[in-house]
């Protein structure tokens, strides 16, 4: 900045002079310069300006500005806020730095002050300072008059805001009950509570332009917070204690915020101003002047805590994290380029600057230890490379920390250093002390959350007292204060003293308050429930439903299920009520299960707090026993607080997009999410030790619409310059067994997965195009082994998913790798068995003219026949007892009759040959002919001698041997049909064969049928022809007639007997022409379905070859196999282009697969993972749309309002009243024609002017503050209204308006 000229400026000269200075500094910094766009540098410039203001209270004095305004330290230090603030998340689409600059007024930093000090040191004395802080003064209480008047002129006081203390707020039954039916009536009159939450975000954002830099959050995100918050307070304002604790909570929530009594009031005018032009009459004074009171009640209570408790939160979250040595974790959790940016940067300046000589940064990290200090502390491996795998390396570095830590006996985690002086101090035996130290993590980071404090101090009353011995819990606290000095030593200071102190003695008194009723509570209950007689439990069933229906009438909405149902769910309650007591551990994480499971399904958390006095109110009418009202009542409520908690965390703004099944919702939801966080919304939800998954949740409740965006989100690759981002390892990591899900649950969705995970080139050279198949997960699981995608995949048995080329790539690449050979050696055997057995039976003892054969032939059919038996028979008897055996053990069986089968014999074909098989072969070795003449191989007959066949003895067996033979024979050569696997086309030929074998079957059916018939009218008539003689012998002359051998000579015999001939002719047209005829054509039929899916079925069957074939091959040889596919190195997207690893890259045709649209999202600006996504074409032109419909919706609304006139009362979109006007929603009352020329008089000159700006595109307009109080009231979406929107917009397209 050497080219500034020193100037003495004062006022508003030397604040842009100030500014001026700052921005041309920071567009200079290398550091920053990557972030400066050009488009932005006004916004930039106007967010330096805001920012520097604050540096005097009232206005700049007379300042020197020069080249040496600030040092180098200083303004380094300025930068560094800057590259931290810029990581954190940011509104959608917001350029980084100038909101990074917007939020440096929001944060405490030293820093900071530091640089306004040096600012304050560059003011020059001036007289006239006197003057203009008075003037300062006048312009501070013109505001606060001006604020006033704004409360005022609602009928409010500022006064009525109470900022000096919060007390249980105090409202009359009946009024309360007015408000919360106002506000009902309010979320009632929005199609969801989130359009409701979208309005409320929208008034309190349009009322409040000076206040929208408090808008950091996504709208969606925001808008659902509102409504929750204002909802949660409002429910419950029958019960003061229970609308304080939520105003505390909520409070301490807003402790980051500047929240002042003028802010409380444009908020709440925002929110009732809103009220009645949705409600307009609806709203009584009584409702309003109630809701007023709960408005002015959060907002001081809000003012209340954050003056009177924010700086001891603030100690206590910041030494809690230095004694968990969990600071460092939270600051590693940054950009990982930015890192890489950061270390680069600092390599520059060290060189510029030369060795020996430190840059102000580093100077200033010396003095003080900042983000950046605690990242380049660790940054280096031993090999002196950077390594940017954030969770790893800071494992590793905390291994080796602990190590060390271990070695010298320090302790340097607070669970460590509390162990330790608990047992220097004597108490180690105090086994309780253990108990509160295993909760105090959450219950120092819930302080600020009294509800959930009280909560987690309940439960922990309850584990207490599961703990045999005295409890003293003064114990603990001089334990926990020891620990927290000795590892704390630096900050340690009084401040620190009295804020441990505090907590402690919150925690303590509602400890204090439980301990040693937990017991008594259980006898009381325990015995009530093991007395509670059926006629009792029956009639608590129905009361509790009764009363419940009573005090909250909308609950009957939810609760849909049978009447056994809900007895079912009563009865529950009373088991975990007392489970609470006995199991407090194992029911706090199913109650979380269960809450979660209540996100999905869509349950108000304020029909909790009627069920549960419902339930008390029974019990204690039932009874009557006051202690057993208190043992119930305090147990099931402690199980509601807990699962509303569940529920409240629970509730993301995605599992609510599921509930709703909505496309749209979902990808309004999705993109709030942050890029590097936004595949962990889609799969996971914690609250506490238990988790859901949205997407899990989507395809199991059957929101498939929801399930299906979310399924796509997650396998679309996007790309900032930095990195890519591909959710198909996170899918795989929380879900392993995704596959087995969608196959089972939704079939539907597979094939959108498998499109997901290929990548395929827009770009073709020479011909072919780049291909990426991400399919290591479906290869290999977790440890290494096969996964189980493909049997998953084969169970469906879907020829059309089989031909998807993700799975055919895999199957070939498994097939023709590691299975080919295995499955051929296997075969092969076969192949020998059968050639051997072919030789004992069928070619031997053809090889001479003597039937009985030579003594050499003899022994060569006995060798064969031994080999058979003994490695054929026996191992085939092996196999097929073990699989018996395993299926009876694992009840795999299907009950034929009273006979168990195991499942495969009746479902896979190839089991049941085997089987059948073994045992032919089983019957032929017991009647093998060469065993029964083994004893008199010497007799005196023909062919006696060694292994002959020809003895008497064998008589009787022979031939039953040779037709088991025969039936082998076929047997082992059915088994040859698996050969066809080598060759898809073969197998699909095969498998179409097959597939058309019933047709044949039932027709063979029809003809047996036909002839049976026939043969017995034939054998009926006298006529005598020796071929119909007996129904045997005439359906044996119908058969040969049918198959074309009948013999032309007895046709001619068949002139004689002429009632014969008749019925021949008959059977010849019956079978022969119309049967068969019949067969082909069903043939046809069958062989057109199939054939489009024979290759399907082709590689269905080579996949269960796969997977049964996988198990016998050796681990190690699988392990090489998928090593040589080098899964993890990273595939090319194109030349230079290094993309995601975890599958393989081909190419295939161009002509292939036509892609003329790049699959990547590609994305511009920042590169943080902290950044949202910008929104997609596709989504802006949807919403475009919409917001023109309700453009019309409003304008309407407008126009047919004036039309009513004065006298109008109602002014929603359901209707207009007057003698003009009639009910939009009436179906009596037709839609207007609006074909018919309109007089312009009648027509709205302001509403024809807007939809003329929208409909020409234009991106701005000017439009009166009644237009655009019309546009921020958000209107409930009718049927009539939206069709006469369509048929305006119809007519203009048309030109008839």
């Amino acid at each position: 900045m050497e080219h500034l000229t020193t100037e003495t400026l004062d006022g508003d000269e030397a604040l842009v002079a100030t500014a001026n200075y700052f921005f041309q500094a920071l567009r200079a910094d290398a550091r920053l310069k990557s972030f400066v766009v050009p488009q932005n540098l006004e916004k930039l410039a106007k967010e330096l300006r805001t920012f520097l203001s604050r540096a005097f209270d009232g206005g700049y004095p007379k300042m020197e500005i020069g080249p040496d305004l600030v040092s180098s330290r200083a303004f380094s230090q300025l930068v560094d806020i800057l590259q931290e603030l810029m990581k954190r998340p940011l509104p959608l689409g917001e350029d980084a730095l100038v909101a990074a600059v917007a939020m440096l007024g929001e944060i405490d930093d030293g820093r900071v002050m530091q640089l306004f000090k040096e600012l304050e040191r560059a003011a020059v004395e001036d007289t006239d300072n006197v003057e203009a802080d008075e003037e300062a003064e006048e312009d501070e209480l013109e505001f606060e008059e001006e604020a006033d008047h704004t409360v005022k002129g609602t009928g409010a006081f500022a006064g009525d805001v109470n900022t000096s203390s919060l007390e249980d707020m105090v409202m009359p039954a009946q009024q309360a009950e007015q408000v919360q039916n106002c506000w009902r009536s309010f979320l009632d009159s929005f199609a969801s509570r989130e359009i409701a939450g979208e309005a409320i975000y929208g008034a309190l954002f349009d009322s409040a332009p000076s206040l929208q830099s408090l808008f950091k959050t996504p709208r969606a995100v925001m808008s659902l917070r509102f409504m929750m918050g204002i909802n949660q307070i409002i429910m419950s304002l029958q019960d003061g204690q229970q609308v304080r604790l939520l105003v505390e909570a909520l409070g301490f929530q807003h402790l980051d915020l500047e929240v002042t009594v003028p802010r409380v009031a444009v908020f709440r005018d925002a929110i009732m101003d809103l009220l009645a032009s949705e409600m307009g009459s609806k709203v009584t004074p009584q409702a309003a002047e109630g809701l007023r009171q709960t408005l002015n009640y959060a907002g001081g209570g809000y003012i209340f805590i954050r003056e009177k408790f924010s700086e001891r939160l603030k100690i206590l979250t910041s030494s809690w994290k230095i004694a968990n040595g969990t600071e460092d974790e939270e600051s590693y959790a940054v950009d990982e380029m930015a890192l890489e940016e950061k270390e680069d940067e600092e390599d520059e300046e060290a060189e510029e600057s030369g060795e020996g000589e430190e840059s102000p940064s580093q100077e200033m990290n010396k003095e003080k230890k900042g983000l950046w200090d605690s990242l380049t502390s660790r940054k280096n491996g031993p090999d002196g490379g950077s390594n940017f795998m954030a969770s790893s390396s800071f494992d590793a570095e905390s291994k080796d920390k602990k190590k060390k830590g271990s070695q010298q006996d320090v302790p340097t985690t607070f669970n460590e250093m509390f162990r330790f002086n608990a047992a220097v101090m004597g108490l180690s035996n105090r086994a309780w002390m253990f108990e509160v130290l295993l909760s105090f993590d959450a219950i120092v980071k819930n302080i600020a959350n009294s509800y959930r404090l009280q909560e987690e101090c309940d439960v922990l009353a309850l584990k207490i007292t599961k703990i045999p011995g005295e409890v003293k819990l003064a114990e603990y606290k001089a334990v926990m204060l020891a620990s927290l000095r000795s590892l704390v030593p630096k900050d340690w200071d009084t401040h620190h003293e009295v804020a441990w102190n505090w907590l402690w003695d919150n925690v303590e008194r509602m400890l204090e308050k439980e301990l040693g009723k937990p017991a008594g509570r259980q006898r009381v209950y325990g015995r009530f429930l093991g007395s509670l007689e059926d006629d009792t439990r029956q009639t608590l069933r129905q009361e509790v439903y009764s009363k419940f229906f009573v005090l909250a009438p909308a609950g009957q909405d939810y609760f849909k299920q049978s009447t056994t149902r809900l007895y079912f769910i009563a009865d529950k309650i009373l088991e975990m009520t007392l489970d609470m007591y006995k199991e407090p551990k194992r029911m706090v994480d199913d109650i979380s299960a269960l809450g979660l499971r209540h996100v999905g399904y869509g349950i108000p958390t304020e029909f909790f707090s009627p069920f549960v006095t419902a339930c008390v109110e029974v019990v204690r009418e039932l009874m009557g026993d006051e202690k057993l009202v208190d043992a119930f009542g305090w147990s099931l409520g402690l199980i509601s607080r807990v699962l509303v908690r569940t529920i409240n965390e629970g509730s993301t703004i995605v599992m609510k997009a599921i509930n709703t099944n909505s496309v749209k919702q979902v990808k309004k939801a999705l993109s709030c999410a942050p890029r590097g966080k936004r595949a962990l919304w889609m799969l996971n939800v914690t609250v506490g030790t238990q988790s859901i998954s949205p997407l899990v949740w989507s395809i199991s409740s059957g929101s498939l619409e929801a399930a299906s965006v979310i399924l796509q989100d997650l396998l679309t690759i996007r790309a900032d310059r930095d990195r890519y981002y591909y959710g198909v390892d996170e899918i795989f990591k929380r879900h392993p067994d995704i596959v087995e899900i969608i196959t089972n649950e939704s079939q539907a969705l597979l094939p959108l997965m498998m499109d997901g995970m290929i990548w395929r080139s827009r770009v073709a050279v020479g011909g072919y195009r780049r291909v990426n198949y991400f399919l290591k997960h479906l290869l290999v699981n977790s440890e290494g082994q096969f996964a189980d995608a493909m049997s998953w995949i084969c169970k469906m048995q879907d020829p059309h998913i089989t031909t998807h080329p993700l799975l055919v790539t895999l199957s070939d690449l498994v097939w023709n790798s590691i299975i080919y050979r295995t499955f051929l050696l296997g075969k092969m055997w076969l192949m020998f068995t059968i050639v051997v057995y072919l030789f004992s039976q069928a070619v031997v003892k053809n090889m001479s003219s003597n039937p009985e054969g030579t003594d050499d032939e003899r022994i060569a059919t006995f060798a064969c026949r031994a080999f058979v038996y003994l490695c054929s028979m026996v191992e085939l008897l092996y196999s097929r007892t073990k699989y018996a055996c395993k299926a009876f053990k694992e009840g795999d069986t299907i009950m034929i009759g009273r006979l168990p089968v195991p499942r495969r014999y009746l479902e896979d074909w190839h089991e049941a040959n085997s089987m059948l098989l073994t045992f032919v072969l089983s019957l032929m070795f017991m009647l093998e002919p060469v065993l029964y003449c083994m004893q008199s191989y010497d007799g005196d007959f023909e062919g006696s001698g060694l292994f002959t066949q020809s003895c008497s003895e064998a008589n009787d067996v022979r031939e039953v041997y040779t037709v088991l033979s025969m039936l082998a024979m076929l047997l082992y050569f059915a088994l040859l049909i698996d050969f066809t696997a080598l060759s898809t086309r073969l197998s699909a030929f095969v498998l179409v064969t097959a597939r058309v074998i019933p047709e044949l079957a039932l027709t063979l059916v029809a003809a047996a049928y036909i002839m049976l018939t026939f043969s017995s009218a034939v054998t009926a008539t006298n006529e005598n022809n020796k071929d119909f003689d007996g129904i045997a012998r005439a359906a044996l002359s119908f058969f040969e007639i049918a198959i074309g051998i009948y013999s032309g000579t007895h046709y001619e015999k068949l002139h004689e007997t002429p009632g014969t001939m008749l019925a021949t002719c008959a059977f010849i047209i019956t079978v022969t022409i119309f049967l068969f005829n019949v067969l082909i054509a069903q043939l046809i039929c069958a062989y057109q379905k199939i054939f489009s899916n024979m290759l399907g079925y082709a590689r269905l069957s080579r996949m269960d070859i796969v997977c049964d074939t996988m198990p016998s091959i050796p681990r190690r040889r699988f392990a090489k196999f998928v090593e040589d596919l080098k899964l993890d190195e990273r595939m090319e997207f194109g030349e230079g282009d290094v993309g995601l690893p975890g599958g393989i890259q081909v190419t295939e045709l161009a002509g292939l697969h036509p892609t003329t649209v790049d699959s990547i999202r590609r994305f511009g600006g920042s590169t943080s993972p902290a950044m949202q996504w910008p929104e997609e074409e596709e989504d802006a032109e949807a919403d475009k749309f919409e917001r023109l419909e309700k453009t019309f919706q409003k304008a309407m609304k407008k126009m047919l309002s004036s039309k009513g006139g004065s006298g109008s009362e109602d002014t929603g979109v359901s209707g207009v009243s007057g003698s003009d006007g009639g009910d939009l929603n009436d179906p009596k009352v037709p839609p207007p024609d609006f074909r018919s020329p309109l007089p312009v008089a009648n027509l709205n000159l302001e509403f024809s002017a807007e939809v003329y700006k929208r409909l020409s595109g234009l991106s701005s307009f000017d439009a009166t503050p009644s237009t655009r109080d019309a546009e921020r009231a958000h209107v409930g979406r009718s049927t009539t209204s939206r069709s006469w929107c369509g048929l305006l917009l119809g007519s203009f397209r048309q030109g008839h308006v």
